[in-house]
């Protein structure tokens, strides 16, 4: 909420008790990128001898609303932290990591007294795509340069993607399929039913939806959806669009829904954030995950949620609206559905400053009606 302050400030109340204030880092802000930033930022600072044997903590966090109209149903909301450190079960691969950034108004925020954002919806979906092919044309180059592997869709034992919707994720699939046909020489009969899009410009295979449709048919008929992708979109499909946190719910439902599957296996990742940035990079399960899907303990917090009617999320957000930015008031939000140990916030006094307090009792995972007290708060 502040312009200035930052929410890492607030997390060090968790630190405060032990006297632990040496801890380096801040906000990092870029559309559904800021996650993949911070922890792209945390890799480096690990490698660096200021880590000194310290362990790094990434928390990717993000609330997605938007105003009355078609996008409303794809907010969600959530957060993911990863404790970064040596000898750890999953790592990331060196030398192949690619990015693109341009500059685009595709998703903005400009209003300062709103949280509502300004969306050009068929121009994100375009840059997403472009910067998809672009990403994957460099990740492949370089895993042949560097590493002497012919690298394409079906090497990776699962491929994740920032996830808006799980519709642009298929269509992502496909559309890797369509970068490795596109690097293919004519006449491989893995392709014959696709031969006629070859010689189609980039511009116009940007957007052709018979094109569109023809891969995506060819990765759900080759099982490679179904197989690579389908298991790391269990958040996504539950919570809808977490910006920040939702290339990272995927690899959360890869490991609580694959969890033996994933061991010994590559993820190719895809990070996307609007305005616009995107990096793809891969990681390593390089030992048995099982005591992280003990502790994500995933589906019972799904199902722990509360369900509340359209009309009532509609109330909650035109509280959200009107209490935006405002000073001098105390939170009414009952508090019976938060779990013990929670967090919430109590107050903002006349300057602004925040207040939170705790739900008595030891910290459990996140409980029933979590999800719902934070959008009301």
């Amino acid at each position: 909420m502040d312009k200035s302050k930052a929410v890492k400030t607030t997390l060090m109340q968790l630190f405060a008790e032990h006297g632990n204030q040496d801890i380096e880092g801040i906000d990092t802000t870029n559309a559904c990128y800021g996650g993949t930033a911070a922890m792209l930022n945390s890799v480096a600072w690990l490698e660096t001898a200021e880590a000194d044997g310290r362990y790094a903590i990434v928390v990717a966090a993000d609330i997605a609303v938007y105003e009355a109209g078609p996008a409303r149903p794809t907010g969600g909301c959530g957060a993911v932290a990863v404790l970064l450190g040596p000898d750890a079960p999953i790592v990331f691969e060196q030398g192949t990591r690619t990015s693109h950034m341009a500059d685009v108004y595709d998703f903005f925020k400009p209003h300062l007294d709103s949280e509502y954002p300004e969306v050009d919806g068929v121009l994100s979906q375009q840059v997403y795509t472009d910067a998809l092919d672009n990403c994957y044309e460099g990740y492949r180059r370089k895993c042949a340069e560097k590493l002497g592997v012919a690298m394409s869709a079906d090497v990776p034992a699962f491929l994740l993607f920032h996830c808006p919707y799980c519709k642009l994720v298929q269509k992502s699939v496909g559309r890797m399929l369509y970068n490795d046909f596109k690097a293919s020489e004519p006449g491989d009969p893995r392709w014959a039913d696709v031969e006629q899009f070859r010689e189609m410009d980039a511009e116009t295979a940007l957007e052709d939806r018979d094109l569109e449709k023809a891969f995506i048919a060819i990765s759900q008929d080759t099982g490679l959806f179904g197989e690579k992708t389908d298991p790391t979109l269990h958040c996504s499909r539950n919570l809808g669009n977490t910006y920040t946190a939702s290339l990272w719910f995927c690899l959360v439902s890869a490991i609580a829904e694959r969890t033996q599957e994933v061991v010994d296996k590559q993820l190719l990742c895809f990070s996307y954030g609007s305005g616009l940035a995107a990096t793809m990079f891969s990681l390593h399960v390089v030992k048995p995950v099982d005591h992280i899907a003990e502790k994500l303990n995933l589906q019972q917090r799904l199902d722990e949620r509360v369900a509340v009617s359209p009309t009532e999320y509609t109330q909650v957000l035109a509280v959200r609206e009107q209490t935006y930015g405002a000073c001098d008031f105390e939170v009414t939000s009952a508090l019976s559905t938060l779990a013990p140990g929670t967090f919430y916030l109590v107050s903002v006094d006349e300057m602004g400053r925040r207040r939170y307090a705790r739900v008595p009792g030891a910290s459990a995972g996140r409980s029933a009606g979590v999800a719902d007290a934070a959008a009301r708060l």
